[in-house]
Order: C-alpha cells, then structure tokens, then sequence
C-alpha cells in the first residue's frame, strides 16, 4: 500500500443499505456508513456496539477484546469522524506492537476514510527507508500508525511532532507491554497534549495495563467482550493455508472429494457470498447464498430449498446464517476466517449435532495465522493442518467411490437385462476386463456421477432448459451461466444447476421464465457457435 491515501476515492458511493443501519445508530456520519457498506459488513460486533458511542462522546476508553473481534474499526471509526480534514497535522497517533499489525490498522483506516475528502492515513514502522516515512510526514497527514521503537525515532528526529494530537490509541497494549515498549509509549505519551482523548484496548487487564491506563486515562469508560464458554467435541478441525485467489480452487477440490451431504461456507461480507455463489454455479455446483440484504421471502425460499435438499450447499455471512437449524449438516467450510473466535464456534457447531461427527474446515491466508492461533486458544482445540488434495488426489478418490458403489450394485443384484448388453459387445470381440475399464473411464470423465444428462431431481421453482453443446464443443458452465444471464437480463444466483455432457448440456432457469428464456437463447450463440435451445 502507499503511505499517503485521499479520503475519497474516484469510485461511486456504496449504497447503504437496511443492514447498516446498524451501523448509523452507532452515531456515525454517512460517509463512514457507506465506508462501511462498501466493506460488506452487516452489522457491529459488541466492542464496536460499546466502544464506539463512548468514543464519539469523547470520553477515554479502556476495551478488553481478542485479536479479530472488530476493535481496529471500534476506534477507527471515532477517528475517522473526529479528525478534521482542513488541518494537516498529526491529530491521532495510534501506536501498535508489530510492523504487520500497524499495516493492517492502516489499510482498514484507509478504507474508512474513503469518502471523507482530505484525510490521509500513514503507517511508520521498522524495516523501512526512514527517509520515504519522513518525505511522507513532511506533507502533513492527520492519522499516523506506528511501532513505538519508530514513532520515537522520528520525534527525536524532529520530523514528527505530537503537539496537535487530540487522539491517542494503545493497540495491543498487552503485548506491547510484553515486548518491553512501556518506556518508549510512555516517553510519546508524555510529548502529547493532556488534554488529549484516550483509546487503550488489550486482551487482558493485568496490573500492568491498570498502572498506565490510571496515569494516562481519564475517568475512562470500561467497555469488554466476554466469550462464553462452548464446546465442539464431535468435529473434525482442519485448515488449509492458501492465497486468496486459490479459495475457490481449494473448495471445489474439497467438495468433489466428499460423499455427499449438505454443507456451509461462510463468507465474512455479503460481497464474498455472492462471488462465491456465482463462481460454484459456474462450475456446475448446486448453491445458494444466504445474507443480510436479502428479502425475508427470498431467504426462506433459499431456507426451505435447502431444508428439503433441493440444494446441497449453501454459501451465508454469520449475521444471515443465525436462523439455520438443520440437523444433516455434514461439513462446515470457513471460507473466510471469522471476525471473532465465538463466531468460529458457531459456525462449525452447526455440524456434529445429535451425536453425529461432522468437519469443519477453515481457509487460512499467510497474515492471518495470529487469529488461527487466538481461535485455538479460545476453542481449546488443536485445528490441524492439512495439504489442499491434488487433483490426482481428487481423480482416486473419485474412483475409489465408484468402485465402491459398483460393489453394492453387484450385491444388490437386478443386473440381467444389463449382462445382455454386455454380453453383445462381447460378441463384437470386446473383453469384459475392456468394458468394465470403459465405464471407469467414462465415470472419472463425469464426475457427477451421473451417466444420463438431467438424472438429478430438478430444483423446485425452475425449469431444466437443454442446449446443443457440451465438452465436445469446449463449452464448460461459466460459459453457459455467463450467455444465459448476459442475454436474458437474469440475475446469476436466480439459475439453478448447470450440468455439460459430451455434446449437451442442461441449465435450470425460473420457472416464470422459460419461455422467454428458450425464445431468446434459441437465436443466441455460445463460444462462437450456435445452438439449440429446448425445454
């Protein structure tokens, strides 16, 4: 990221919708609300619900909370609608243990002073030229976030002065304390006006934290988050550490490699979950997205599809998913990793219910090993890692299941009007050993499992449309998915499975809307090529 960043980008606005409302009654102005909005969030977590109105009120603040409980945005949206944008010096110091935390404080700063006009936000840490930091500081910038070793560096210098604060914050202050930094916060503090505001937040309270916050707060407001104690005996923990543009991948391969069952994948924001819808129905998978700007009528529709089986997977924010009591849930997938270590755990108990076993599985980037760790801590679980399967893993797997259910329809028996058709192609020379091979063939080349194009249930409230290409034709469904809704003017998430045979395929579409589909598509052409289309 760059060191200096204008308030406002060129971008539009983000709508602000029902849910951040929430957010508005904190008491902050519309442009941190669209901020807001434009990050996906749906609503506070309880350290923003408290620390917030007491910040903007302008009272110290002294908050207990973990790692990955929302606190950066707790008192940087105080901070971002306090500073005023017109005067360019320093008016808050935030000081933070690492160089990696002080970046991320920065970035989400950045992002919620996207639309106030002016404000510029700077991170100054250690292991950077410290000339680019002083050329930066030189232009003047109203938020500064550092490590306390270089923060006092560049007052020493002469090239960072803390007369104009008005806005003091201790980020971590626990761990600060233990990296042996109170007298370096405490020698910036002092270089502070008195009459400064306040912000110290810590995962613990100790006798040590108690000591500053009395010598540097005043009359503060003590505002906390207590985890309740929760269990998750039953469940299989596992992560996978992947880049972010490799989560869809990592998915997929995870999905092929399962026996069947429903699923959750939550997503953090309502913007993640319907990427992630679209990208799964683009490769042929049955899901639905549940969140918070969704009509209660299309959510219980999604509910009651899901209930019922109609769909095997579903992609929800936490705030969205509250609501979902099914018992024959099989895994739970982390898609992104959760704000909060209690949302963790209700995530994955979501599986495992009524003595059953269930598996959670939980994507994890390289910068967010810290909230894995503090998750751990807080389950008192060890979450295990794991390699993401190859597809070579994912191709035997496949075929292990295959042969496993060839050896249940042996057992079953009924096979007689079956062994005369194999018996004809042994009289046009084929070997049984080259037909039996033939069908394992076709079976890894369909991993649907399924031999007849259509085979599945079709999903209640949508009509099942045939088209004229297939694999042959290089077609694969987010081709299909992108023609369909490119030409029709329908929504993505409003079609339902996608399925591609050799010279076929099939896509479900809106009941109400078939007619009109099969009319315009029929006219419609497909990577180059024209096609037939039928319902």
């Amino acid at each position: 990221m760059t060191d200096t960043a204008p308030g406002r980008r060129d971008e539009e606005a983000a709508p602000v919708s029902g849910m951040t409302e929430r957010f508005a009654a904190l008491g902050i102005s519309e442009a941190i609300v669209r901020a807001v909005a434009a990050l996906g969030f749906e609503e506070p977590t309880p350290i923003q619900q408290q620390a917030v109105p007491a910040a903007l009120s302008g009272r110290d603040v002294v908050g207990q909370a973990q790692t990955g409980t929302g606190k950066t945005a707790a008192f940087g949206m105080p901070l971002v609608e306090m500073v005023n944008p017109s005067d360019r010096s320093v008016q808050a110091i935030i000081l933070c243990p690492t160089r990696e935390l002080a970046v991320q404080v920065a970035e989400e700063l950045f992002k919620l002073a996207r639309y106030r006009r002016g404000i510029t936000v700077v991170p100054i840490y250690g292991g950077q030229p410290i000339e680019r930091q002083m050329n930066v500081l030189r232009k003047g910038a109203q938020l500064v976030i550092g490590t306390p070793g270089r923060v006092l560096d560049h007052i020493r210098r002469g090239t960072l002065s803390l007369g104009s604060v008005k806005f003091a914050v201790l980020d971590e202050a626990d761990e600060m304390l233990d990296m042996g930094f109170r007298d370096d916060i405490t020698e910036i503090l002092d270089t502070t006006p008195a009459d400064r505001q306040t912000l110290l937040f810590s995962a613990t309270i100790s006798p040590e934290i108690r000591d500053l916050a009395q010598r540097y707060l005043h009359d503060p407001v003590e505002v906390r988050t207590v985890h309740r104690e929760l269990t998750v005996p039953l469940i299989e923990q596992v992560y996978f550490e992947v880049r972010e543009n490799e989560k869809l991948e990592a998915l997929s391969r995870l999905l092929d490699l399962s026996e069947g069952g429903r699923a959750l994948v939550f997503c953090n924001t309502k913007r993640n979950v319907d990427e992630v819808v679209s990208q799964l129905r683009a490769r042929g998978y049955s899901a639905e997205g549940l969140h918070g700007d969704m009509k209660q009528n299309q959510r219980d529709r999604v509910m009651a599809r899901f209930r019922q089986g109609a769909i095997d997977l579903l992609v929800a924010t936490d705030v969205a998913a509250r609501g979902i009591d099914v018992e024959e849930i099989t895994t739970v997938f982390n898609y992104d990793l959760p704000q909060d270590e209690e949302y963790y755990v209700h995530r994955i108990g979501r599986t495992g219910r009524a003595g059953r076993t269930g598996q959670a599985f939980t994507f994890v980037t390289g910068r967010e090993h810290w909230k894995l760790r503090d998750i751990m801590k807080y389950t008192r679980t060890k979450i295990v890692q794991r390699q993401v399967p190859s597809l070579a893993d994912v191709e035997e797997v496949r075929t292990h299941m295959f042969e496993d259910r060839l050896r249940q329809t042996i057992a079953s028996g009924g096979l007689e009007r079956y062994i005369t058709r194999i018996e004809r192609l042994m009289l046009e020379g084929f070997s049984s050993l080259d037909i039996a091979a033939a069908l394992l063939r076709l079976q890894s080349d369909d991993p649907s499992g399924s031999t007849e194009l259509g085979g599945r249930p079709r999903t209640p409230g949508t009509v099942r449309v045939f088209i004229s290409a297939g694999r042959n034709q290089d077609v694969r469904p987010r081709d299909i998915l992108g023609a369909f809704a490119g030409e029709t003017g329908i929504p993505g998430e409003l079609f339902g499975l996608i399925e591609v045979d050799a010279d076929r395929s099939s896509i479900e579409v809106p009941e109400e809307e078939a007619d009109r589909v099969v009319k315009l598509m029929s006219r419609r052409r497909i990577k180059g090529r024209g096609i037939e289309v039928s319902r």
